[in-house]
Formats: C-alpha cells, structure tokens, sequence
C-alpha cells in the first residue's frame, strides 16, 4: 500500500472557527494528517473478518511511518502526537491505538531516556519491530506502582532476568502477538539488586520475532474486545535474560560499573512516575482522539439530521428530521460542548508544553482528559441516537466510536482514578482555583459572560468547600473514611474546575476573534455551554446569594433562546471542524443519497417496467 499526499486546499470561508478548534497554526500543525487520512489506504475499507482488519491495522502503520519525514522527530514532539490522535481517531481507533504505543510510549520512552545516544533505535524508526509498552498487570492496573513482574540484576552476566511470579502478575492489554511483525516492549519490572527492592523501572525487552514469542516470553490472546480489533495479549516471563543496556535509566536511578544501584530520587514512587513520564503525552492524546471523534460524529449526525425527511404535522409536506426541536436542541448543545471541549485541550496542551508550573500543569491535562473523554461519550452517544438505527451499523461509522471512546477513558489512567487524584490535591490546597470573588459578591447580570465564569468557579468553591465540610464530620484518625466522606462532593468540585477552564478558553478565544460572524456564532456557543451548566447548578448558586429566584427561573428560557440562535448555523459549524469530504464520503448517512448504500440492483425497481409494477401494487 502506498499513500500520495496532494497539496494544502485553499482559504476557506470558516478559517477563523477552523483556527479557533485547531491553532492559529492548524495548516502546519495539522495539515499533513488531514491530507493522510485522504489517500486510498485510509479509505474505508469494505467489510472484512477481525484478523483482516488487524492486519490492515498494522498495514496502514507502515505507510503512516513511511509518509514521516522521521519517526523521532513525531515522538518527540507532543503536539504533533496529539495530532496524529485527533485525526486517525475517527478513521481507525485501532490504528490510532497502536500508532500512540510505539510513537509515544515506546519510541518516546527511549527517546526520553537517553535513546538518541548509544541505543541504536533504527530497528524501531523504520518499523522493522514495531514497539509496544508493558506496564499493567492483571492484578495492578491504576495502581501500576505496585506491578510484581521482577528484573533481578545478575552480577555475573550483568544484566537482569525477568521473571513472573504469579498470574496476577501477567502483563495485561499490551499488543504484544506476532500480528504485524516482530515486537519489543518496554516492560516495566521491579528492579532488584541483591535482593533489594529498588522500584519500577522500564526495561528492553525483545518480545517476538516474525512467527513466534521468543523463548521464555509467553504470549496469549485476550478475547475480543468490542470495536476495533487490537491484539491485546496476556504476556508473562519465565527467566528473561536482558543485558545491562535494557534498563532505561537516568538520574532517576541506574546500576553503575561497579553493580551498585545510585538515584538522586530517595522515593521509589517518584522513581517509577519518572520511568513513565510519557504516560502524560499519552492522556493528551487519549483527550485529542475523543475530540476528534466526537467532531466527526456530530458532524455525521448534523449533515444526515438534514437529509433525512420525515412527514411534517397533519399530513404536510415533510421536513427534515433537523427542523424539530427535539432532534437540533441536542445538536446544538453537542457543538457547544464540543467547540468547549476543543478549547480545553488545546488549553491543556499549550499549559504541558509551555512547561512553566508543570505540577498544575500535570494536573490540568489529567482534569482535561477525565472531562473531555466522559463528555465525548455523552456527544457520541447522542449524535448515534439522533441517527437512528443506522448508526448501530458498522459501515455507518459511528458504532466503533462509541466503543473506542470507552478505550480513551480508561487507557492512560482511568477517568475516576486521576479525577480522584486531581480533587484530593486541590482540596488540600492552600488556595481555591479560580478568580477572586467580585466586590459584593451577589448576582450579576444573565447577559455577561464574565459573571458565568464567576458563577462556574463559585460552584467549584462550593463543592470543594462541602467536601471539607464533610471531611471534617469524619472520624479523625481513619484516612480512608475521611476520603470517602470528602470524595463524592470533591469529584464535583474536578468537574466543576474543568467547566471553568473551558469558560475562560471560550472568553480568551472570543476575544482573539475579530468583529464578524465567526466571533457572534462563537459567543452563542459560549453563552449557550456556560448557562447550560450553571442551570444544573442553579439551586447550590440560588443558595449560595448568587442568583435571584428570578434568574434561575430564567435561565431554561435563555438556553432556549441560545439553542434558537446556533441551531440554524450548524451546518457552517460542521464546516469549520475541516474534516475532509473522503472521510465523510466514507460514512453513508453523512451523504444525502445514503439510500444508495441500500439500494438493490437486482430488485423490480432497477426497470421503468418494475417501477410500473410498484406503483400498480400501490
């Protein structure tokens, strides 16, 4: 398979919306994928068993490494792993899966620590083994510090035996089967050294060669999972032996000429979190792929909501499904969550990659990816209701989005787990988030986006305060039922947290944009998202002094107002998410002669003579 790459397509109408989702720079940040995912190899394919579409999987990896200019050079650079996810997601989640192992975790791993010195990675930048990362354990998952796979230093061959001691602790999900082509893992162990249990560290191990798992290596096939088949694979060791240069290491911890163990690290905690660093790019992609998937299908959803026709009321002509209330007020409610969605990765990934405060910053990607994947699923799921039974099939698209979102929650850290550790940290901080209180401190006018971002941090501070109220009702002296008391009501106050950062990415957006149409179709959009959510608030703000009786019984009637005001500019809205036409072409409902996808050309219809027969029948 070879893929040919034409050049960029001209302005367009909707640049400054497509800027506001993508990146003043979105043609060079994202423009090669857009025009990838236009060739031939990555067209829909026509319907083909597991294994087959596994093997295409792996297929389009290799033209994927071929069409880069380097494969470092992608691994390297985050922003342009979170492209790669946000573009393949919607095309193929499996693809997208198995791309962000070796770029990422792998490849990026070795790059990280030390792999563009003395390690030779060509085998891995030209796809001769493809690389793939072992760190949970059947037993171990969101608790991964406490993996039990060993790598027991050997003195005399000097380097390490690996070694698995029980079935909890077989490696668990990695793609680690020969489908593909050879593979290498990363392998994360408990470095040991004389007995001494020194931490988890990332280890090279070779996995595979062409046919087969290599000897002491046992590799097993995981049933199916729904949506796009990946090889994911139980993998054990029974007395690797790697060499000295398989253990990655670095300040966090290395094995010296003399055999001694050294780190400038005391916590083995914070050894291991050092050894698995790139898992934070991971969960920017992990939140890239959900935004991308999540355009895609509102997209689809909007376009057929607009060719379907249904009959009209009392016998009148039809209508598309589009025009009810019903069926655009959802839709138009999904483009705001959507556009806020957008803007909160994008939020998220220039705070990670500025690098300045990077404790808040680790925090805030985590609360981005914990948000923004849980409200992509909500958005696939109501874009595939609105299309009907339609979008249950698989030719239409949707159906293996709405499965490999799920993916996108619990890779990289389960959304509940990080959402956990992001509410216990704030709730122990020395100051609240968000802007200061205004002067007063009452209600503000319903018209001002700035008094919704005051309203939206208000309910952060009102959940995090009621969580350490009921910490404080708590048993002293018993961790755990002070936690659980706290939780419920702190996991809101994470959600609350990530509304607000949406808010203030909406208002600097707006304000960047210049005075037209693009910036009035965006100020809807934030109107609309911020009331949205405070109506949901409206009680905690009504007793909090900060809304009148009046206002929150007003609110219902202004989303209302809102949804009038953006439904009609869908269609354009769905423009400016710039995915290309193959990729929607690809989609049979999003083509208004999706009836074609259907139709029978042996069936009476296909002869003036059937048609006349049809209607006689009728």
């Amino acid at each position: 398979m070879t893929a040919t790459i034409d050049s960029p397509s001209s302005e367009r109408s909707t640049d400054l919306l497509t800027a506001v989702l993508l990146g003043g720079d979105f043609r060079r940040e994202h423009g090669f994928w857009q025009r990838l995912i236009r060739t031939k190899p990555f067209r829909r394919p026509d319907h083909r068993t597991a294994e087959q579409r596994l093997a295409l999987t792996y297929e389009r990896l290799r033209v994927l490494n071929d069409c880069l200019d380097s494969a470092a050079r992608l691994a390297a650079d985050p922003r342009a792993l979170a492209a790669l996810h946000e573009w393949l997601g919607p095309v193929d989640p499996a693809l997208t899966t198995v791309a962000g192992i070796h770029y990422n975790l792998f490849l990026g791993s070795l790059l990280d620590h030390g792999g563009d010195g003395d390690r030779d990675l060509s085998d891995f930048l030209r796809l001769r083994r493809i690389g793939t990362f072992l760190c949970t354990e059947v037993a171990h998952g969101n608790d991964a510090a406490a993996v039990e796979t060993t790598a027991a230093y050997d003195r005399e061959r000097d380097g390490f035996v690996l070694r698995t001691p029980h079935a909890g602790a077989q490696k668990f999900m990695p793609n680690t089967s020969p489908a593909g082509g050879p593979k290498t893992g990363l392998v994360a162990a408990r470095l040991l050294v004389d007995g001494a249990d020194h931490g988890v560290f990332l280890f090279l191990v070779p996995l595979t060669d062409a046919g087969r798992a290599l000897p002491g290596v046992r590799i097993r096939r995981l049933p199916i999972r729904t949506g796009s088949p990946v090889d994911h694979c139980l993998t054990s060791f029974d007395q690797v032996f790697v060499g000295r240069d398989a253990l990655l290491d670095g300040d966090h911890g290395r094995i010296g000429a003399d055999g001694e163990f050294s780190s400038a690290i005391d916590n083995r905690r914070r050894r291991f979190l050092a050894s698995i660093g790139r898992v934070t790019s991971g969960k920017i992609s992990m939140t890239a792929c959900a935004v991308g998937c999540a355009r895609a299908t509102l997209a689809v959803a909007v376009r057929y909501g607009a060719h379907r026709y249904i009959s009209g009321p009392r016998g009148s002509r039809q209508v598309p499904v589009i025009a009810h209330r019903s069926h655009h007020g959802p839709l138009a409610a999904a483009m705001a969550t959507v556009f806020a969605m957008s803007l909160l990765h994008r939020r998220a990934l220039d705070r990670w990659e500025g690098g300045e405060q990077p404790a808040e910053a680790e925090r805030l990607v985590a609360v981005a990816k914990g948000w923004i994947t849980w409200q992509a699923r909500s958005v696939i799921v109501e874009c595939r209701e609105r299309c009907g039974a339609q979008a249950l099939l698989e030719h239409n698209g949707m159906s293996e989005l709405v499965t490999g979102v799920e993916g996108a929650i619990t890779a990289e850290g389960d959304n509940l787990a990080i959402h956990a550790k992001a509410a216990a940290e704030m709730l122990f901080a020395a100051a609240p988030t968000g802007p200061d209180p205004a002067p007063g401190g009452g209600p503000g006018e319903l018209d001002d986006p700035g008094f919704h971002r005051r309203l939206l941090a208000e309910l952060e501070r009102i959940w995090f305060e009621r969580a350490r109220e009921r910490m404080g009702l708590a048993p002293h002296g018993d961790p755990l039922a002070r936690w659980n008391a706290a939780s419920g009501p702190a996991l809101r106050g994470v959600e609350a947290h990530a509304q607000w950062q949406a808010a203030e990415a909406y208002a600097e957006a707006v304000t960047a944009l210049p005075e037209g149409s693009a910036r009035e179709r965006l100020d809807e959009l934030q109107r609309l998202f911020a009331l949205d959510r405070i109506a949901r608030g409206g009680g905690d703000l009504l007793a909090a002094g900060l809304l009148t009786a009046d206002q929150v019984k007003e609110l219902p009637d202004r989303v209302e107002e809102l949804i009038t005001a953006v439904a009609p500019h869908l269609p354009d809205l769905v423009e400016s998410f710039a995915l290309p036409p193959e990729l929607l072409a690809d989609w049979p409902i999003a083509r208004p002669d999706y009836v074609a996808a259907y139709d029978d050309p042996g069936a009476p219809w296909q002869s003036d003579g059937g048609l006349a027969a049809v209607r006689d029948e009728r």
